[in-house]
This record gives structure tokens, sequence and C-alpha cells, in this order.
């Protein structure tokens, strides 16, 4: 699944095109390199986004296509 998808369904980012424009201005990396929205995530990949000041580190757990709103947080776990 694309990088800026996954964003936008695991419900971190509102709207893929937000996740978009992050991942072009270079505020999210993934393994720590910059990482575009092509990019093709996996399970254990760990994902940090900067918003502003504040950086949410995260660590892929599961990626599907479609989840609702409850489950969203199931596909990923805080590491910071």
């Amino acid at each position: 699944m694309r990088l800026d998808k996954f964003l936008k369904v695991s419900r971190i980012i509102k709207r893929r095109t937000v996740a978009n424009d992050a991942c072009d201005n270079a505020h999210v990396t993934v393994n720590g390199r910059p990482a575009k929205a092509s990019y093709d995530v996996k399970a254990n990949d760990i994902i940090e986004i900067t918003f502003g000041t504040r950086t949410l580190k995260i660590r892929v757990l599961d990626i599907k296509e479609h989840v609702l709103k409850d489950d969203a947080s199931s596909l990923y776990e805080v590491i910071t």
C-alpha cells in the first residue's frame, strides 16, 4: 500500500492530499530516510511524521485497504 494511502486509512492524517503534501515536503521519514508518497509500506516499518514542532513515531503492525474508525489504531503502535 502507498504511504499516503496508509496514513489516511490509519487516520493518522485526515486527507490523502495532505498526506501527499507532507511526504513531498519531507515531513515523513520511513526507517530513517525521507519517503515519497509512493513508498510501499510494509509491516514493521518505522514511520516518523513531523507536525510543526511535534514528532510522531509509529511502527506499522498491519496493512488493510479498509478499516472502521474504531479499528484504525490497530494498524500501528506509537513508539515515542
